[in-house]
């Protein structure tokens, strides 16, 4: 066994050690599998292409429609929301049981959601008044803004579900399900506006959240509802697919018509369902999993940089692509994306884009915790319990 190879069981010994044995660390590994499926998703499906001064996206899928089945393994927001729904109402709870008023507990949980924005924010005003100063092509400083900028439309729609979170926790999923029916209903059968489709982004993602709120009532521990939710939302994806007339990629393709994310579909809140009825099915075999202090010491230091991850995953990406511009035209980096050869030249600039992601993750990690000394000195919230409903957890 090598040093470091013994160094990382060290490390890892001592987080499992420091985490409380009610800890459930199924709700961790399901988060952490949330993220790096959108992080992966995004480094897979998303291209940026050069086209002599300009930069432009674009995607496998719009020259390969067969690989959506791909979007199916990486499009896991549905998950993040369930487990964000459970871990919002059990904290809700929480804070009543020890008298916590709302509005403070409201406000520390949209800081520890809010605070990394301000870096990314930062950033990149500078980034793209540098860009508009030196003459680069608009086309190229809009692509790069927007997919810089394109997480924060999943924080602002978890921030509202967040500071709703009294009101629906005890909201049935099927009422916000049956919103997004009739808005699809309204919008596809009777040309109904585009813009009514936006009422979907609450809803839609309302239904996933919902579940994580039955989840902390303990409506969902037993195996069936898991069953009939993957089932169900199998079937439903499938008949919505095939007869229905719904793309078969649950990601959003440039110039396609119809996308089923941007505002979420029927197609996506049913595909959703199925991964949170797969998410539940699996809990016990992960809360097994977690037991092994490496696999757990992944999950954990996943969970610590969620954020960072997530806001920074496609800065990473474009750092990567404008850098090695000077190279020229690279093969699954600014190639267009129209073949196998492409995929297959992608996926070791995965690594590259990792590595970049972790500078960044250096660079403004400290904004995760909220920056500044005294914050700093806090406890790891990596090895804290989720607070129970019926009594007060202590740091750890």
């Amino acid at each position: 066994m090598t040093r470091l190879t013994a160094a990382a069981r060290g490390t890892a010994a001592r987080i499992d050690a420091a985490t409380p044995a009610h800890r459930d660390r199924a709700v961790d590994a399901l988060r952490a599998f949330a993220v790096a499926g959108v992080v992966l998703g995004h480094w897979l499906v998303t291209a940026l292409v050069a086209d002599g001064r300009t930069l432009r996206a674009a995607s496998p899928l719009q020259h390969l429609p067969w690989l959506a089945p791909v979007s199916w393994a990486f499009q896991t927001l549905a998950v993040f929301f369930l487990v964000g729904g459970h871990v919002a109402t059990r904290s809700y709870a929480s804070a009543r049981e020890r008298g916590v008023p709302y509005r403070r507990w409201l406000h520390a949980r949209l800081a520890r959601l809010f605070g990394p924005v301000v870096a990314v924010l930062g950033l990149w005003t500078v980034v793209t008044l540098t860009l508009l100063l030196s003459d680069a092509e608009y086309a190229t400083v809009r692509t790069l803004v927007k997919l810089a900028l394109s997480p924060m439309w999943f924080l602002l729609v978890f921030a509202a579900l967040t500071a709703a979170t009294p009101l629906v926790a005890r909201l049935h999923p099927l009422w916000p399900l049956a919103v997004v029916l009739h808005v699809d209903v309204l919008r596809f059968g009777f040309g109904s506006p585009g813009g009514l489709g936006w009422l979907n982004l609450a809803a839609g993602w309302l239904v996933p959240y919902t579940l994580g709120a039955a989840w902390t009532r303990g409506e969902l521990e037993s195996r069936r509802p898991g069953w009939v939710l993957l089932g169900g939302g199998t079937a439903a994806t499938a008949a919505l697919v095939a007869w229905a007339g719904y793309p078969a990629a649950m990601v959003g393709v440039p110039g396609a018509e119809v996308s089923n994310l941007n505002p979420p579909t029927l197609a996506a809140v049913t595909f959703g369902l199925a991964q949170c009825g797969l998410a539940l099915l699996l809990r016990d075999r992960l809360r097994r999993a977690m037991r092994r202090p490496l696999a757990w010491a992944a999950v954990a230091l996943v969970n610590l940089s969620a954020m960072t991850v997530f806001l920074w995953h496609q800065t990473a990406l474009m750092a990567t692509t404008a850098a090695l511009l000077p190279a020229g035209p690279l093969p699954g980096l600014h190639t267009v994306p129209d073949g196998l050869g492409w995929a297959a030249a992608r996926l070791p600039w995965l690594i590259v884009f990792a590595l970049a992601l972790a500078v960044c993750g250096a660079a403004f990690r400290t904004w995760e915790q909220g920056g500044g000394r005294r914050r700093r000195a806090r406890p790891s919230r990596v090895v804290r319990a989720h607070r129970p409903m019926t009594e007060r957890t202590p740091h750890v």
